[in-house]
């Protein structure tokens, strides 16, 4: 981030860090779709991102400490791009755009299904949930004998997806 910040006020700079009209989305992707490649991240965009942009993006995010970015140990010329801690501490606050999305925008069931189970786990289930992504993009292992929150939501997105099309 530039040293040129409009105000001190906390909200004015994430503004700055978040504001734009991909990051959260590249983030989102991240996290709800576990998409770790440059090459997942670009095919599999709901809002077909281009590749100057998300390129753009990926590397602000690393630059500004949200995103980590690794060799593939599975492939020499492929990285890995996986979620930092104070992405990891934005689970809350998608959560509630979700909610405030789904309560005021006309979003569609399928995209909208996620939203609804994080809205109605609250804050235990987003625990459980950056405890997760914690695991898969951190290394750190997650307390045993929890289901699978990411599965769940995945679960759900794919019956609203199947009902859909029914």
């Amino acid at each position: 981030m530039t040293d040129e910040r409009r105000s001190g006020c906390p909200i004015n700079l994430s503004v700055e860090v978040l504001g734009d009209k991909w990051s959260l989305v590249v983030i989102r992707d991240m996290m709800f779709g576990n998409l770790r490649h440059f090459r997942e991240l670009l095919q599999n965009s709901q809002e077909g991102i281009a590749s100057n942009i998300l390129a753009s993006r990926l590397q602000r995010l690393t630059e500004l400490g949200l995103v980590s970015r690794a060799p593939d140990p599975t492939h020499k010329q492929k990285v890995i791009y996986s979620l930092t801690e104070p992405a990891i501490q934005l689970v809350p606050v998608m959560a509630h755009l979700g909610a405030w999305g789904r309560r005021h925008l006309p979003v569609t069931r399928e995209l909208a299904v996620r939203a609804e189970l994080l809205e109605r786990g609250g804050p235990q289930l987003w625990e459980e949930f950056m405890d997760e992504l914690r695991e898969q993009h951190l290394g750190i292992p997650r307390p045993p004998g929890r289901e699978s929150v990411f599965a769940k939501l995945r679960s759900a997105y794919e019956a609203a997806l199947a009902e859909q099309s029914a």
